[in-house]
């Protein structure tokens, strides 16, 4: 059976385990990520003539495997492993690689083997078989690889995590550029001059209909070796990485100029206090600087923005990360930003949240770069995302719905109130040229303002009930039935405020709205059940996803009072959970449900079996569908012995004092009663306790033998539920899975999504009725009568006021 790949992720990241303590997160990703490469071309293309990648005979993986266990494992792995394969490959050095014989990281002697042997023992995982690796990046290793990438990132820590732009903003980079739109080919080229590790260069590579040419520069030459094995990782052996400072020694040159690309994306390091280092900027042979203005010496963002309009063609797209600086910082940047602005060439700014980037801490900008038609542009496109992401442990994280919106707010120039608008150039010339994006969009939530007429004279304000708009267009009847007007601009409640959630829950627009909403899903669900129920063994699961998520948006374009964006991200977090892995056990194994033994260690390291499970489809799925009955009635014997041990706790509680009929018993239990039962038998001074005893003895009887009763129906329903799992038929298991557990469970989360928004009229109309039903003459009238109480009081008591 397939493993599940969050397990498959796992155990990678375990592997990390053997080498934590020796060296930081920064270090020892280079020691698993090259296994992980050198996994991948073994399977790939050992023994392959003309593959882009020779693996030379006894320099495979099968060989390291080989090499387990042996005393000097590490200088073997340099010696028979590395050199071999980096002098067979153009594209490969050895100093791409680490030491695997290093003892200040490794460890020496025992400890060394140790570390090496278990770390190749986890590569041998049969899951990690790479041999059938998918170019369209729907497979194991590209989501392995991201899933380490980030961890390590994380791991790294403020000052080492700069080698890795997350995936998200990656994707962003990668769609607004526009290259899927474009008719690409071989010949279509693609640069990253600040290429960490590769992860963006090659989510701009995959977002192109056809294989296009990657070029990139990295300055730190392990991270540059790193993006070579990475670009080979997935399936990109013809991509050029060169190592080497991209400002003062560009190594993409075409007769001593500066290559020109179709497409360029980076993200540089921010404010480079460094950049000029080994540079005249006033005599820059790539001229990049003279047509703009020099950046300042300790301010290097702007210098790999230059950088990036100077390689780009004449009809070339650009984005660059940068921090949001550098929309208004003055002096020279501001010289530099007016001559780019005016030139055309900034077609778009994206303000992103903070702290999504794993080298620092601040907010940063996506700044677009268009050349082709820049003589004719007369405004910038605005999108300020800054309020849309989740946590995600120390880091905050675009979720999929944020990207997506930023994505169709961009291709469609979407004027949405708060979020993104087109600035015409003549209003930013007017601001001086500051591109600051609050001074274009105002993304602040609107303040709930008090009306002071409505606290002292009474009243709801009319503008908080239009602001409710939303739901009057939906139910315009409610509104009526809700409220009566009671002076000019001011309304009053005209039911009970804990009648309010009752009278919209049951208004008939109301009620219409609900039940037009639940078909609404209905029908999606339908067309849903019928794509997923047939897809065949061998699917790629990423085009499913797409296509049931982008189903799910526009199914609910247009519909009112819900955020489509907030429905489509309950399906992509429940694909991100549980359906992904679903999915891949499918496509690997077929519609079957195999069940498997829990076996755990105990505490002594002995095995322990802890009962039976089903990964694609959960036991209550089956007992559920096939054994209601049985269920009923244990869930009814469980009301019982709720009772049974509500009666025993009541007794105690009632009869526990110094005085009560347990006072004599060290503890309340079956052994100590009957034995004081026998004591007092006949005493009847002794008949209220007595009885009280019985009581809890016939109590504590019952609550036993539903136990028992309970243990022997759930025993006889698990073994009715494992017996059933052979004996399912596709038909049965696909309708499990699908209706049962991925629609079932997705129908809930938008279900809730649905509650949230009834709860939040309901809500609000609760609030604006307790705020102004009572006026502020009113409320001193009611002070001034409880002061007079309270002095009389005090008056009585013999204290003077």
């Amino acid at each position: 059976m397939a493993r599940k790949k969050s397990e498959i992720y796992a155990s990678l990241w375990a592997s990390c385990d053997e080498l934590r303590g020796g060296m930081d997160a920064s270090q020892y990703k280079d020691y698993i990520l090259s296994l992980l490469f050198i996994k991948y071309v073994s399977d790939k293309y050992a023994g392959q003539p003309f593959a882009p990648i020779n693996v030379p005979d006894g320099a495979s993986f099968k060989d390291m495997v080989a090499l387990k266990g042996k005393s000097d494992i590490g200088d073997q792995i340099n010696k028979k492993i590395i050199a071999p394969l980096a002098a067979a490959n153009q594209a490969l050095n050895q100093s791409d690689f680490p030491d695997f014989n290093e003892s200040s990281k490794l460890g020496d002697g025992k400890e060394k083997v140790e570390k090496l042997t278990n770390l190749i023992a986890i590569f041998e995982d049969r899951s990690l078989d790479f041999s059938n690796n998918r170019a369209e990046g729907d497979d194991i290793l590209g989501d392995a690889y991201e899933y380490l990438m980030r961890h390590f990132a994380t791991e790294s820590g403020k000052s080492k995590g700069q080698f890795y732009t997350p995936a998200e903003v990656s994707r962003i980079m990668a769609q607004i550029i526009g290259i899927a739109q474009a008719k690409t080919s071989q010949d279509t080229t693609v640069y990253d001059p600040t290429c960490g590790s590769g992860s963006l260069l090659l989510k701009v590579g995959d977002e192109a209909g056809t294989k296009v040419s990657l070029y990139g520069q990295e300055k730190d030459s392990a991270t540059s070796g790193l993006a070579r094995m990475n670009m080979i990782l997935h399936d990109n052996p013809l991509a050029v990485v060169m190592p080497g400072n991209t400002l003062t020694d560009p190594k993409f040159t075409d007769k001593g100029r500066l290559k020109q690309f179709d497409y360029v994306v980076a993200n540089p390091p921010f404010s480079d206090k460094r950049w000029s280092t080994g540079l005249d900027p006033l005599n820059d042979p790539h001229e990049r600087f003279k047509p703009f203005g020099v950046p300042p010496a300790k301010q290097g963002d702007y210098a790999y923005l230059l950088h990036i309009v100077r390689s780009l063609k004449s009809t070339g797209t650009g984005a660059c990360i940068l921090p949001h600086g550098v929309l208004f910082r003055g002096n020279a940047e501001a010289e530099i930003r007016k001559s780019l602005i005016r030139k055309g060439y900034i077609k778009a700014i994206i303000g992103l949240p903070a702290n999504l980037f794993y080298g620092t801490g601040i907010p940063a900008c996506i700044v677009v770069v268009d050349k082709k038609d820049a003589a004719a542009r007369k405004g910038i496109f605005m999108i300020d995302a800054s309020q849309g992401f989740m946590k995600d442990g120390p880091k905050n994280r675009l979720r999929s719905q944020d990207i997506h919106n930023i994505v169709d707010a961009f291709a469609k120039t979407a004027t949405i109130p708060g979020y993104s608008r087109m600035v015409p150039v003549e209003q930013i010339e007017k601001n001086d040229f500051n591109l600051n994006l609050p001074r274009y969009i105002d993304s602040r939530k609107s303040e709930d303002r008090q009306d002071i007429d409505g606290h002292l004279r009474g009243g709801i304000p009319q503008a908080d009930i239009e602001a409710l708009s939303a739901y009057w267009a939906v139910c315009p009847k409610l509104r009526a039935t809700l409220f009566k007007e009671c002076r000019p601009g001011y309304v009053t409640l005209t039911v009970d405020k804990a009648a309010i959630k009752q009278t919209i829950f049951e208004h008939p627009e109301f009620t219409a709205f609900t039940t037009g909403m639940t078909a609404h899903f209905a029908a999606w669900k339908t067309r849903t059940s019928e794509t997923l129920k047939a897809l065949k063994p061998g699917f790629h699961p990423k085009d499913v996803i797409f296509e049931s998520s982008e189903g799910l948006l526009a199914h609910y374009e247009g519909k009112p009072l819900i955020d489509k964006y907030d429905v489509y991200q309950h399906l992509m977090d429940y694909w991100a959970e549980v359906m992904q892995d679903d999915a891949y056990l499918i496509t690997s194994d077929g519609w079957k449900a195999e069940t498997y033994r829990i076996i755990e260690k105990d505490k002594k390291g002995k095995d322990k079996d802890r009962g039976w499970t089903c990964d694609l489809i959960p036991k209550q799925l089956v007992v559920a569908r096939f054994f209601a009955k049985e269920w009923t009635e244990i869930d009814r014997l469980t009301g019982q012995l709720a009772v049974a041990s509500a009666k025993l706790a009541e007794l105690e509680e009632e009869h526990g004092g110094d005085e009560g009929a347990f006072a004599e018993l060290d503890k309340v239990n079956k052994v100590n009663v009957a034995a004081r039962l026998k004591e007092i038998k006949g005493d009847k001074d002794a008949a209220e306790e007595a009885a009280v005893l019985k009581e809890w003895q016939n109590a504590s009887e019952t609550e036993a033998e539903l136990k028992s009763k309970i243990k022997a129906a759930e025993a006889e329903l698990d073994a009715k539920a494992l017996a059933k799992y052979p004996k399912l038929t596709e038909t049965d298991i696909k309708t499990l899975v699908v209706d049962d557990k991925w629609l079932a469970n997705i129908e809930a989360d938008i279900g809730g999504e649905m509650d949230r928004t009834s709860q939040t009229l309901t809500s609000r109309v609760r609030m604006l009725g307790e705020r102004y039903e009572a006026r502020m003459p009113d409320l001193a009238k009611r002070v001034a009568n409880l002061d007079i109480k309270i002095e009389q009081h005090l008056k009585r008591m013999g204290f003077a006021w």
